[in-house]
C-alpha cells in the first residue's frame, strides 16, 4: 500500500478507466527526480519494501485495475483473476466434487500453496490446514488494483512465494458509496445479487482517514441436470452414457466358490434386483446409475462481509493505523445419494421369511450354498459384495459455514528526513463448521442387512427402504476447522541521505524483522474419525503449528548519466529460523537489474531464490480416505498372460485365476475412481525454488500512450512436497519399478481385496515427501495503447479509445515425481488429464477494447485458450483433444452525473458452452469430440468438462448501479 502522508494514488499514470485488464507497473513518463527529503510522492510497489518515486522494478508486475471488476460485472474476485493468463484455475464456485466452498488462486499452475496472497502488502487470513487464502474473504468492491508479481519473492515476503505474489490493494474513501448488482443466465437460472456499502472520511485536516464497509452476496444453485452437456455421466471408449456401478436397485457380487450355473451370477458374476426381491443378471451400461443430474454445477453461496480500516497521523514521527475484517460465508455442495459398498454374508432363508426376496431368488442362493466347499457348504449363508445407492436417504448435502476475522494494529512515521519506520501486529482466525447430511454408518448398515443387528432392512430393490429403515443406518456427520495466524513485523526504510550516484535518486534500503506463528486444527466427529462412515470421506484429526523468526534487508542502487541513460541494481536477502526441526534456518535472496539506454526502452532481469516451509496439513494431517480418478494397471490386457506386469500384479493379489474370468477387469476396477488413504508426514523439509525473469519495456515517445512489455520467466521448484497422484503412484510401482519390495510400492502392499481390486478396506496408502521437481517457463506479453479520437458519438469534442492485451505463452509446465529420475517427467504445457488436472493452455490471453465518450463507456473483452491434448500418451481416450476456446463479453456503463453510475453487460455473448452430446440408440456419443470441450470421464473430471476453466453458465447478463455521495 502507499504509505506516504498524502496517500498519493499508485500507478495513476498507467491506468485509464475501462482501458486495461492489466497494465504494466511502469510510469508513462520519466519520473522527475526530487530532493531526498521530499517524500510526498514516495510509494511502495509490490515486490519490494523500499519506497520509491517510480513504479519500475526489476521483477515484472502486472496490474489489474478496479475498472476491470466493474466492466466484467464480477462480484467474486475469482472470476477476474482466473481469467489472467498467469493463472490456472484452482477451486472455484463450480467445484462441487471435489470442492469445499472456497475460491483459491493458483499462479503459474504451481499450486495454490505456492502462491502468496497479500492485502495492502500484508498477509491475509487463511482457512484450513493447507494455509490457503479464500478469495471470498476479500472485499472486491473496495479494490484499487490487483498486482501480480512473477517468480519467487520469499526474500521480501517470506515463505510461500514460490510462484509469485498477488497483492490486493484496497482504497481509502472520502465520502460514501452504495451499490448493488444482479446477474442471471440466459436460461433464467443461477441468480446472483450483491448489495454493498462503504463510508469513509478524512478528518483532522487530512491527517486521518477512516473507512468502514459491509456487503451481502447471494448466489443461487444450478444443477448439472440443468445443462444438456452435463446431464449424463459420460465415459468409456466409445464415449457413452455411463455412470456408477452402485445402483439404487442393489448390485451383488458373489464372493463364494459355489457353482453359479443357472443363477443370475453365471453371466458375469454380478446380479441386480431390477424388480424388488427378484435377482437377475447385471448388465453394463444399462444398469449403471446416472449420478450427474443431482450434482451441483454452480454452488450456492451466501456471504456477509463487514470491516473497516483507518489511520491517524499524530505527528510526522507517529501515525497509527489499523484494519479489521469479519466474514461469514456459507456454501453448500450436493452430491448424489450415498453409494455404499460392504462385504457380508446374507441369510437367504431369513430374507425370504421377511419378504425381502422371492422364492426364485432364495433358490438361487441355496443352489450356490449347496455347491460351496468346506464349512461354507449348506450353512444357510452366501458371501456377497453389496453395492447400493441409498436414494431413500436423500442426497449428500455438505454445508460449509466459515466465520473468519482479522485484526491489525500498527504504527509508522519518520525517524529522520531520510528514514521511516513501519511496525504492526496482525491476528486472524477462521473457524469452519462442516455439517454433512446423507452419510451412512458402515457397521450399522452391514448389521442391518445381514440380520446381526436389532433391525433388518430391505435393500433388495429400488425404493424398498422405508424411513424407519433409513434411520437405522443414516447419520449426520460434523467436522470443524480452526486456523489462526499471527504476524509481528517491523521495518526501517529510507535512503542514505542525499547520497546519490550521478543524477539518480539516492540509494534506497529497507531492513527489518518478522515473527510469524501458524496453528491449524481439523476436528472430525466420531464417525469420520473412526472411518465408520460412507458418503463423504472419513478422516482422522489433524492438529499442529509452528513459528518462525526472520530478519531481512533490501537495497536499491540507481545510476543515471547526464544523457539520460539509467542503470539500477537491486538486491534482497532474508534469514528465516523455523521451529520445525527439519527446516531450521534457511536463506532466501534476490538480485535484479534494470537498464534504460534511452527513456523509450528499459531492459530488466531478476534472479530469486525462494523457499516454502511445509504447511500444517502436509506435516500433521491425519489419515483420510479419498477417491481420485485413476486407471489400475492390473486392470488391463497388458497384465494378463505373463510378463513383468503380470508378475507384480500376481504378487499383489491379482491371481491368474482372477484374470481367467471374463469380468476380471470390471471386478478389479469397477469404477473410474479408486479409494486411497492420504496423510501427513512430520519429517518434511522445505521446498526451494529458483526463478529467472528477463524482459523489456517499450514506451516509444514517437507513439504516445503505447506501452509494450515482454518478459521471459523460468521457475524451478526442487524438493517439492507432493503426495503424488494415485495414478502416478500406480504407474511408478506397476509399470516402472515393478518390484513390490521397492519403496515406490510400499503403499500398495497388502491392499487388494479378494477380487483383485481396491476398496475402502483395502486401499493404497499415500503420503507427502520432498521428492518432486516442478518447472514452468514461458513469456508474458502486455500491450496497452490509449488514443484520443477527434470525434464523439454523444456530442463531445473528442472520445478515447483504449486497447489492452495480456497474454502468456507457456513453454514448459512439468512435474518430475521423482526428481532423481530425469526420464520420468510429466509435461503439462498444452495438456490436461489425470496427471495434469486443469487444462494448461500453451497460449492464453485476455484483451479489452474500451470506447470512452464523456459519461459513456462501451467495452468488449476477448478471452482465449488454445487447444489442449490429453496427457496420457499410453492410452487412447475417446476425448484426446479439447479444441481452442474463445469468449466475448460486452459492457456499457453510463455516468448520469458524479453521483450515479449504471453498468450493464453480457458475458459469453455467443453462448459458448460444451456442445450438447448427441447419442445413438445405445447411448454412444456421435458428435465430433473436438468440438465438445469435454474432459474424458476417464480423467475423473466433473460435469463432463473442466468447469473452472471452461464456462458452464452460458450467456450471462448483469446490471449494477453505484451511488456516490
Amino acid at each position: 500500500m502507499i504509505i506516504n502522508k498524502k496517500k498519493a494514488s499508485l500507478l495513476a499514470g498507467t491506468v485509464i478507466f475501462g482501458s486495461l485488464i492489466a497494465s504494466p507497473a511502469m510510469a508513462q513518463e520519466e519520473p522527475t527526480i526530487q530532493p531526498a527529503a521530499a517524500e510526498d510522492d514516495m510509494i511502495i510497489v509490490t515486490g519490494s519494501r523500499i519506497q520509491r518515486r517510480n513504479t519500475e522494478t526489476a521483477a515484472p508486475v502486472a496490474v489489474v485495475d478496479s475498472a476491470e471488476f466493474e466492466l466484467s460485472g464480477t462480484v467474486n474476485i475469482e472470476n477476474v483473476v482466473n481469467a489472467l493468463p498467469q493463472v490456472v484455475p484452482g477451486i472455484t464456485s463450480f467445484s462441487n466434487n471435489p470442492g469445499n466452498g472456497t475460491a483459491s488462486l493458483n499462479l503459474r499452475g504451481l499450486g495454490s500453496t505456492r502462491t502468496m496472497l497479500l492485502v495492502n502488502g500484508r498477509r491475509w487470513m487463511f482457512y484450513d490446514t493447507n494455509q490457503t487464502v479464500d478469495l471470498n474473504t476479500i472485499p472486491q468492491f473496495l479494490l484499487e488494483s490487483v498486482d501480480v508479481v512473477t517468480g519467487g519473492a520469499s526474500a521480501v515476503y517470506g515463505s510461500d512465494a514460490l510462484a509469485g505474489v498477488v497483492n490486493f490493494r484496497l482504497r481509502d474513501l472520502d465520502g460514501a458509496e452504495f451499490g448493488g448488482q444482479y446477474s442471471i443466465t440466459d436460461r433464467g437460472d443461477g441468480d446472483r445479487y450483491q448489495i454493498h456499502g462503504a463510508i469513509g472520511t478524512d478528518f483532522a485536516d487530512g491527517r486521518g482517514n477512516v473507512t468502514v464497509f459491509g456487503e451481502y452476496y447471494n448466489r443461487q444453485d444450478i444443477f448439472q441436470g440443468d445443462r444438456e452437456f452435463s446431464a449424463f455421466a459420460l465415459g468409456g471408449s466409445p464415449l457413452q452414457q455411463l455412470g456408477s456401478s452402485l445402483p439404487p436397485q442393489t448390485r451383488l457380487t458373489y464372493l463364494g466358490d459355489g457353482d453359479t450355473t443357472g443363477t443370475a451370477f453365471d453371466t458375469n458374476g454380478l446380479g441386480i434386483f431390477g424388480t424388488p426381491g427378484s435377482l437377475r443378471a447385471y448388465s453394463t451400461p444399462g444398469d449403471l446409475y446416472n449420478f450427474a443430474p443431482v450434482n451441483y454445477l454452480q454452488l450456492p453461496q451466501e456471504r456477509y462481509l463487514l470491516g473497516g480500516y483507518g489511520s491517524y497521523e499524530v505527528t510526522d514521527a507517529l501515525e497509527f493505523y489499523g484494519e479489521v475484517t469479519y466474514v461469514n460465508n456459507r456454501v453448500d455442495s450436493v452430491l448424489a445419494a450415498t453409494p455404499i459398498l460392504v462385504n457380508t454374508q446374507l441369510d437367504y432363508n431369513e430374507l425370504l421369511s421377511n419378504g425381502f426376496i422371492d422364492q426364485a431368488t432364495r433358490n438361487q442362493f441355496a443352489s450356490l450354498d449347496a455347491t460351496e466347499t468346506g464349512a461354507d457348504m449348506n450353512d444357510g449363508f452366501v458371501p456377497v459384495q453389496v453395492r447400493r445407492r441409498l436414494l431413500e436417504a436423500g442426497g449428500r448435502a455438505n454445508l460449509d459455514e466459515r466465520n473468519a476475522f482479522r485484526v491489525l494494529a500498527g504504527a509508522r512515521g519518520d525517524i529522520t528526513d531520510y528514514l521511516q519506520y513501519d511496525t504492526y501486529y496482525m491476528y486472524s482466525r477462521t473457524r469452519n463448521s462442516n455439517i454433512q447430511q446423507g452419510n451412512a454408518s458402515t457397521s450399522r448398515f452391514t448389521a442391518a442387512i445381514n440380520g446381526t443387528g436389532d433391525t433388518q432392512v430391505n435393500i433388495f430393490g429400488e425404493n424398498t427402504l422405508t424411513p424407519d429403515m433409513v434411520d437405522v443406518f443414516r447419520i449426520q456427520a460434523q467436522n470443524g476447522d480452526i486456523s489462526d495466524l499471527q504476524v509481528a513485523s517491523a521495518v526501517v526504510s529510507g535512503t542514505f541521505g542525499d547520497f546519490a550516484l550521478g543524477a539518480a535518486e539516492p540509494i534506497g534500503f529497507a531492513v527489518g524483522g518478522e515473527y510469524r506463528e501458524v496453528n491449524s486444527r481439523f476436528i472430525p466427529d466420531e464417525f469420520l474419525a473412526s472411518g465408520d462412515v460412507q458418503g463423504f470421506n472419513a478422516g482422522q484429526p489433524t492438529q499442529g503449528g509452528y513459528n518462525v523468526n526472520e530478519v531481512f534487508a533490501e537495497i536499491n542502487i540507481p545510476f543515471e548519466t547526464e544523457s539520460g541513460m539509467r542503470f539500477e541494481l537491486s538486491g534482497a536477502g532474508r534469514y528465516s529460523d523455523y521451529s520445525l526441526s527439519n527446516v531450521g534456518g534457511v536463506w532466501t535472496y534476490a538480485g535484479g537489474v534494470e537498464f534504460a539506454p534511452i527513456p523509450d526502452i528499459t531492459f530488466r532481469g531478476q534472479y530469486q531464490r525462494a523457499v516454502r516451509a511445509p504447511n500444517v496439513g502436509e506435516l500433521f494431517q491425519g489419515s483420510a480416505i479419498g477417491f481420485p480418478g485413476a486407471n489400475d494397471p492390473c486392470a488391463s490386457n497388458a497384465a494378463r498372460g505373463g510378463g513383468s506386469l503380470n508378475a507384480i500384479c500376481n504378487a499383489n493379489g491379482v491371481s491368474d485365476a482372477i484374470y481367467a474370468s471374463d469380468t476380471a477387469f470390471a471386478n478389479i476396477q469397477p469404477d473410474p475412481q479408486i479409494a486411497a488413504f492420504f496423510g501427513g508426514n512430520p519429517n518434511l523439509a522445505e521446498e526451494t525454488s529458483d526463478s529467472w525473469t528477463v524482459g523489456v519495456v517499450l514506451q516509444p515517445t514517437a507513439v504516445p500512450g503505447l506501452t509494450i512489455t515482454a518478459d521471459y520467466f523460468d521457475i524451478t521448484v526442487d524438493d517439492a512436497i507432493i503426495t503424488i497422484s494415485l495414478q502416478t503412484a500406480l504407474d511408478l510401482c506397476y509399470n516402472t519399478v515393478q518390484d513390490l519390495n521397492a519403496p515406490q510400492c510400499a503403499g500398495f502392499v497388502g491392499t487388494r481385496g479378494p477380487d483383485g481390486g481396491f476398496s475402502r478396506t483395502n486401499a493404497p496408502r499415500l503420503g507427502g515427501a520432498n521428492v518432486a521437481s516442478l518447472e514452468t517457463s514461458g513469456i508474458d506479453l502486455e500491450v496497452s495503447y490509449g488514443i484520443n479520437l477527434p470525434f464523439s458519438v454523444i456530442g463531445n469534442d473528442f472520445a478515447d479509445l483504449n486497447l489492452s492485451f495480456l497474454g502468456t505463452w507457456t513453454e514448459l509446465n512439468s512435474l518430475a515425481p521423482d526428481q532423481t529420475d530425469p526420464t520420468d517427467v510429466i509435461t503439462c504445457a498444452g495438456e490436461f488429464g489425470l496427471e495434469c488436472g486443469e487444462p494448461t493452455a500453451s497460449f492464453k490471453w485476455t484483451s479489452r477494447a474500451s470506447y470512452v465518450d464523456g459519461p459513456l463507456t462501451f467495452s468488449t473483452r476477448w478471452r482465449h485458450l488454445s487447444a489442449v491434448d490429453d496427457d496420457d500418451p499410453t492410452s487412447d481416450y475417446f476425448v484426446e483433444r479439447i479444441g481452442a476456446y474463445d469468449l466475448i463479453d460486452l459492457t456499457m456503463a453510463y455516468d448520469f452525473n458524479d453521483l450515479v453510475t449504471l453498468t450493464v453487460g453480457v458475458r459469453n455473448l455467443f453462448d459458448t458452452l460444451p456442445s450438447t452430446p448427441e447419442f445413438d440408440a445405445n447411448g454412444v456419443v456421435t458428435n465430433d469430440t473436438n468440438s465438445l470441450l469435454l474432459g474424458d470421464f476417464n480423467n475423473g473430471e466433473q460435469s463432463n468438462t473442466y468447469p473452472s476453466t471452461y464456462d458452464v453458465l452460458g450467456r450471462d447478463f448483469f446490471a449494477s448501479v453505484l451511488f456516490r455521495f
